[in-house]
């Protein structure tokens, strides 16, 4: 008969790693800490202490210390956005995404009632061309139907008379590598929050101009606010979807005038949009490129509640929230950790167009002068550096402010550090992150669990809610 430790020696090491922390006699507080991070997938681990003080007296209010918890520390929320690193604070983040959309949409969270009212659009903007590339067709059409398409210059015919749904992998692919202008794109990426910015400048310019005002006279009447995601397509280019909304020269608690319609609002963000262009830095490798947005943009009104006419407002809110917790790696269009080497890219499960991509980002990063530009630090994002939503100061809150609200509902005795005269002493230190195995599961087991009790509360309040509506 085999001892118990030699028993215990041919378990799994998940097995092993679960029966050592069941053992543990702090295991009952270590799993309320996992609860309380919502099943976090890869918790951040903090030692040190809070100690709350009477600024008069000097008498200790509260005091906290991780020497008496498991480990002693404190596991809190990674908060990462990406629902392929952690689903629980992902959803965390689309949750607190969709409140700060909304806001700016049909008011609350300090956003007044009233810029329902406003003129609202939701815009589309995407990159140009930089060569021809498979499409996903509707009704079985062709991808790129031509009589006598003939070959390029590296052999490879310019058509395809081939029917792509949206799961072929050959869609977004080149149809030449060789001719597909890969600086290019990734140039337009490192320089994407640059056309933005000139976008939004643009904006202020030509809605004077169409309104008869100057730019500085413009300003002192209205104010443009907006939210924006960033998405990777299919051909693993940028594009950007942006709640835009036209407000008084205050911001939201202010009405814009009379003139200020959705009308003249998408109008101007056509003509500023097409206007736009930009030079990148010159470089004897690669010359100077003319950067600019590419010829499909889209602008349409938002409704809100029960209208008829343009998009609703929390389908717009819902679908930027959907995006927001999508990264590179989602859409197959790069990773989502930086890379140290080309020879992490080799290793890397991408497509020959990704790869081909992330190769001339990482050479390119190499040039002197486009130094700036950071290059290689993004070369698993393709070169695009910016944010995945940004939004405008006066747009709605933040996402500071919603996590503060959160923490505030959620905190089941007063904070003493919110008492008069109180004075708080901390001191924090990062020791960690992340599960071991046994934890690892563990924590799955718990985001599952509230995962399916919020599916099950989202049912009964649905099943509720239908039932008062039979009932009247």
């Amino acid at each position: 008969m085999l001892d118990r430790a030699a028993r215990l020696r041919q378990l799994s090491e998940v097995d092993q790693d679960l029966i050592r922390l069941a053992q543990n006699p702090r295991f009952a507080r270590w799993l309320e800490q996992v609860s309380a991070t919502g099943g976090c997938a890869h918790p951040i681990h903090l030692t040190g202490s809070t100690t709350t003080r009477d600024a008069g007296t000097g008498e200790v209010l509260h005091h906290y210390d991780t020497a008496t918890e498991p480990g002693e520390r404190l596991l809190i929320r990674c908060r990462n956005r990406r629902a392929t690193v952690c689903a629980p604070c992902s959803r965390l983040h689309a949750g607190d995404t969709f409140h700060l959309v909304r806001a700016g949409l049909v008011g609350g969270k300090s956003v007044p009632a009233d810029v329902r009212e406003r003129p609202r659009l939701f815009v589309t903007l995407t990159a140009p061309s930089f060569g021809p590339v498979h499409r996903a067709t509707a009704d079985g059409e062709r991808c790129r139907p031509r009589r006598n398409a003939g070959h390029c210059d590296h052999g490879r015919s310019l058509g395809c008379p081939a029917a792509h749904d949206a799961t072929d992998p050959l869609v977004g692919q080149p149809l030449c590598p060789g001719c597909y202008d890969y600086p290019a794109h990734l140039l337009w990426h490192a320089y994407a929050g640059r056309l933005w910015k000139a976008f939004t400048d643009n904006l202020y310019n030509h809605l004077a101009a169409r309104t008869g005002h100057t730019r500085s006279g413009l300003r002192r009447t209205v104010r443009i606010s907006y939210a924006k995601v960033a998405e990777y397509q299919k051909r693993a280019a940028v594009h950007v979807h942006a709640v835009v909304r036209l407000d008084g020269a205050h911001g939201p608690g202010t009405p814009p005038p009379a003139w200020a319609t959705a009308e003249v609002l998408t109008a101007v963000v056509l003509t500023a949009a097409a206007a736009v262009r930009l030079r990148s830095s010159y470089s004897s490798a690669l010359g100077e490129h003319e950067l600019r947005w590419g010829s499909q943009l889209d602008a349409r009104p938002l409704r809100a509640f029960g209208g008829r006419e343009g998009l609703a407002d929390d389908a717009v809110a819902a679908y930027v929230a959907k995006y927001v917790t999508k990264g590179a790696a989602d859409a197959s269009a790069g990773l989502d950790h930086p890379i140290t080497g080309p020879d992490d890219i080799a290793a890397a499960r991408l497509s020959a167009h990704v790869r081909t991509l992330m190769r001339t980002c990482w050479r390119l990063g190499g040039l002197p002068e486009l130094e700036p530009l950071r290059l290689r630090a993004w070369a698993h994002t393709l070169g695009y550096r910016g944010h995945i939503l940004t939004k405008s100061r006066a747009y709605s809150t933040t996402y500071a402010a919603l996590r503060r609200e959160r923490a505030d509902h959620e905190r089941t005795a007063p904070d003493s550090a919110d008492e008069l005269d109180a004075i708080t002493d901390a001191h924090w230190r990062y020791v960690g992150s992340g599960h071991t195995p046994g934890a690892s599961l563990i924590a799955a087991g718990i985001a599952e669990d509230l995962a399916t009790n919020r599916e099950v509360a989202r049912d009964a309040v649905a099943h509720l809610s239908g039932g008062a509506l039979g009932a009247g």
